[in-house]
């Protein structure tokens, strides 16, 4: 998404603009984050968010603290009812929420002081994200925090998976 630029003489131009960190503010925001919040875990295998948390717990080096009101344990691990109620600061939020829903995670993530809101693939609000830097929150949106990693980290097949690899030719068949 590009930077939307403020409109001049209307009561409804936003207070500030927003601009998609890039993929190098992207690498930064990996590099020193050290505690991941995901907003929405799952137990349920055909979730997206259990794929990212297998993964993350398997190849990152995050503290994952998982946050679901319907759960007491993910993955072996607790469970928390909300943001307000982890042990301490994280230092992203992954979201894995209705659309309808991210005004409110927002107004959370800014109460707990967590520094980043990261909104999953399919998951963009450019009134929410506008708010966020107002409030001095990065939001990154419509972008998978596992497939960010990966893409980083190392290798990434098109489908998805950490290959080990990092090339850009195709495998022979």
């Amino acid at each position: 998404m590009r930077e939307q630029p403020a409109a001049t003489g209307s009561k409804d131009a936003p207070a500030t603009t927003w601009k998609a960190p890039s993929a190098g503010e992207r690498l930064r925001i990996l590099r020193r984050t050290k505690t991941v919040a995901i907003l929405g875990a799952s137990n349920k295998p055909s979730r997206a968010s259990y794929f990212v948390e297998t993964y993350l717990l398997a190849d990152s080096d995050f503290e994952l603290w998982f946050v679901n009101p319907n759960e007491t344990e993910v993955l072996g691990r607790p469970a928390y009812p909300s943001l307000a109620e982890l042990p301490g600061v994280p230092d992203l939020v992954d979201v894995f929420r209705r659309p309808s829903e991210l005004d409110a995670v927002l107004d959370d993530v800014i109460a707990v002081g967590s520094p980043v809101m990261w909104m999953q693939l399919g998951l963009a609000d450019e009134a929410v994200a506008r708010r966020g830097a107002e409030h001095g929150v990065t939001v990154v949106m419509n972008r998978c925090l596992k497939i960010e990693h990966a893409r980083f980290h190392g290798g990434l097949h098109l489908a998805g998976f950490d290959t080990g690899v990092i090339s850009a030719r195709r495998r022979s068949r």
